[in-house]
């Protein structure tokens, strides 16, 4: 008679961890590759950072799946692909300052910190912004500063910065990101209306602001004095 196999908690976090390893590669394979991501160190990051982390226990199966997900607060975290995208045409080569607007669950956050030297991440509901904040310090991010705030009016403090993401829809760009942008700086931010919105990447170049389409998309409202009242 053959025993029955036991099966422990270890084995349990072993088998998760293969699975979410295996998913993870899929979702490169198959999701960002086909699509024409092509910055090796944006895959390998995205290789690297567990999504299933920052869903909640429920979702945690759809964790890789080619589509957004709740978080709460009538938040969400974006699809792979947007994300990937999104990093790519900042161009971080691993020496800049990052500014992000909108930490939101902190899987955009948690890319952007593997990619580049420091991240400034505001996030304007704060309940968010703590357990984002909780989650990256378990995963052992120390290159991040966090601020509850409204990010339509930048972080001036560390400006200005090499690239700044912006993970909601604007109606406009707001001037304020701009300014804080440095010179030869990547702006990527999706603008439109409430419903859709044009995916835009703006560079800086000695007072001048260059914009390039990345597409369509669709974000959460991004709610400031320079955005979408609440």
């Amino acid at each position: 008679m053959v025993p029955a196999e036991v099966v422990t908690p270890e084995r349990n976090r072993m088998a998760r961890n293969l699975d979410y390893r295996l998913a993870k590669e899929k979702m490169v394979k198959t999701q960002l590759i086909p699509r024409g991501i092509k910055d090796v160190r944006v895959l390998e990051a995205m290789g690297r950072v567990p999504r299933d982390i920052f869903v909640e226990e429920a979702l945690v199966g759809e964790a890789y799946n080619d589509h957004p997900l709740p978080i709460g607060h009538r938040q969400t975290i974006s699809q792979p692909y947007i994300v990937a995208l999104m990093t790519e045409a900042l161009e971080l080569s691993g020496n800049e300052k990052v500014l992000e607007i909108g930490t939101g669950s902190g899987y955009q956050t948690a890319i952007l910190a593997e990619l580049a030297d420091k991240i400034y991440t505001i996030e304007r509901i704060r309940s968010l912004m703590v357990q984002a904040r909780d989650t990256l310090a378990g995963l052992g991010y120390d290159n991040i500063l966090f601020k509850a705030f409204d990010g339509t009016l930048g972080w001036k403090e560390y400006e200005p910065y090499d690239a700044i993401i912006v993970t909601a829809g604007a109606p406009k760009l707001p001037q304020p990101l701009l300014d804080q942008l440095a010179d030869g700086g990547r702006l990527v931010i999706p603008t439109g209306n409430k419903f859709s919105q044009e995916l835009i990447k703006v560079t800086r170049k000695r007072g001048n602001y260059i914009q390039k389409s990345l597409g369509g998309c669709r974000f959460v409202d991004l709610v400031g004095v320079h955005g979408w009242k609440e």
